[in-house]
């Protein structure tokens, strides 16, 4: 390295890469500072700069005393040992500044003195405080895996049906006769303990009500008015659980449900065909499911706005992965007992890393934001505005306002706002119950009561008689304007 370039480094200050430290004098200290850039992803220690950024520099005499503790530092206090390399950059005063490059482990985690885990946190570093710390650095170095999670579930919360038919399609093998043969094979699955119970992976695809057990892993979806989130204000809205094949095809249904249908040169009289390819989204829920952090105690959040859809997972993207590789078909498996399951026909997985390639290439106007502060991973599939013939034009602007000449979509298939629908469809029918509504709709049961409670605010409909027996009563405008 030399001068103009050291000084370039110290110019740029502390950060979770680079530390300062006029002198050394303790080994166990630098052993700890090793095991934190170790443990992170690598960094280097100027030592003969001051915190301030100020070059008092060593002696020749500190350079050889530091170098000997450097080398019982990376050797014998930290484990396990660690190779690093020392570079000395002479300063024009003719003292010396060492710079020590401690490479991003391969052995994670690293420990030091007293067997503590330090990890780098900014310009300092902090001990490993919790078990999702310590279970997601060993998750990082391939050690320990989300999915192999022990639960407090028994064998007995197993889908017997929903195993018997894997058991018999996959494997073309029998249900176990008694429950020491189900444990065993469960065991040998990897979808149970040693301790006889199921672990993450078994719970999530094969429990009765995964929810049940762990009521965080679900899909959140929201359909909402406009293209921003709005506190109470809502079209449709669900929250699906289950095991995971039920989650994917609920959410999938959710999706395509909310997407406007074009006619795309098509006679007038032939179905539409979704605004976006569903297997675009077959794709990035799959993804969202199977390649999530588990060890984030938190949903999966499926958000529908006019112009754009959002998938957003727990967990930034692991190891180096980085957004631009993961476009090329890059990809980790930070869940191998799910995936090895879901590439046996589970879900409609079509290998390791394509699955981003084959959305992008359906549908390319996707974005994906890699949050590793806040730990979420996020698809935004974007939509496009429908013409007045029925055809996609180009995308939506951020106001809502289609571009060029198209007009803006107001709601799936380029009918009515829902609300004026509920009131055509009362029209046809007072009696209607909110179940035959939503189906006539495409929206769930819960998404029409919003509705209907909005039309009540605004006078336009008002209820006759008791919920059963009863009838909607449609007040006309022209009643509500005398």
């Amino acid at each position: 390295m030399k001068i103009d370039d050291l000084l370039s480094n110290i110019a740029l200050s502390e950060d979770s890469t680079r530390q300062f430290k006029a002198d050394v004098k303790n080994s166990d200290a630098l052993a700890s500072e090793m095991a934190a850039f170790a443990n992170t992803e690598g960094g280097t220690i100027f030592i003969g700069v001051a915190n301030d950024g100020s070059t008092p520099g060593l002696t020749q005499e500190d350079v050889a005393r530091i170098n000997q503790l450097i080398s019982n530092a990376a050797s014998q206090h930290v484990r396990s040992p660690l190779t690093v390399q020392t570079e000395n950059v002479g300063l024009p005063d003719g003292r010396i500044v060492i710079v020590l490059a401690v490479p991003k482990g391969m052995d994670k985690p690293y420990f030091g003195k007293n067997g503590v885990i330090w990890l780098k946190c900014g310009a300092d570093k902090r001990r490993i405080n919790s078990k999702e710390e310590l279970r997601r650095l060993f998750q990082i170095s391939d050690q320990f895996h989300a999915d192999e999670l022990p639960t407090k579930a028994g064998i007995d919360k197993l889908d017997k049906l929903r195993f018997r038919d894997f058991l018999r399609d996959v494997h073309k093998q029998e249900y176990p006769d008694s429950p020491v043969e189900l444990l065993r094979l469960l065991q040998n699955m990897s979808l149970a303990t040693n301790e006889g119970m199921l672990n993450l992976a078994g719970v999530l695809l094969f429990a009765e009500r995964p929810e049940w057990i762990k009521p965080q892993f679900v899909v959140k979806a929201i359909r909402y008015p406009g293209n921003e989130i709005h506190v109470s204000d809502y079209i449709d809205t669900e929250d699906f659980s289950g095991p995971l094949r039920k989650v994917f095809d609920d959410s999938l249904a959710f999706v395509m449900r909310n997407l406007h249908k074009v006619q795309a040169g098509r006679g007038v009289n032939a179905p539409g065909m979704p605004e976006i390819p569903e297997v675009v989204f077959e794709e990035l829920l799959v993804n969202a499911l199977i390649h999530r952090d588990y060890l984030v105690s938190a949903t999966i959040r499926l958000f529908i706005y006019d112009n754009r859809i959002e998938i957003i997972s727990p967990g930034h993207l692991p190891d180096n992965l980085t957004v631009e590789k993961i476009r090329t078909g890059m990809s980790n498996i930070r869940n191998p007992i799910l995936v090895s399951f879901v590439a046996k026909g589970l879900l409609p997985y079509h290998g390791l890393g394509s699955g981003i390639k084959r959305a992008l290439e359906k549908w390319p106007d996707i974005d994906f934001t890699d949050d590793r502060d806040c730990c979420l991973f996020t698809a935004t599939v974007h939509r496009k505005a429908i013409s007045g013939s029925g055809e996609l034009t180009g995308l939506q602007e951020s106001s809502g306002k289609t571009s060029g000449k198209s007009s803006p979509i107001s709601s799936p298939n380029g009918s009515p706002k829902t609300e004026d629908r509920i009131i055509e469809l009362l029209r046809q029918n007072s009696s209607s119950t909110t179940e035959e509504l939503g189906k006539s709709i495409g929206i769930s049961k819960r998404g029409v009561l919003k509705q209907i409670d909005k039309l009540k605010e605004q006078g336009r409909l008002r209820r006759i008689g008791p919920a059963r027996g009863g009838h909607w009563e449609v007040i006309e405008k022209r009643r509500r304007e005398r």
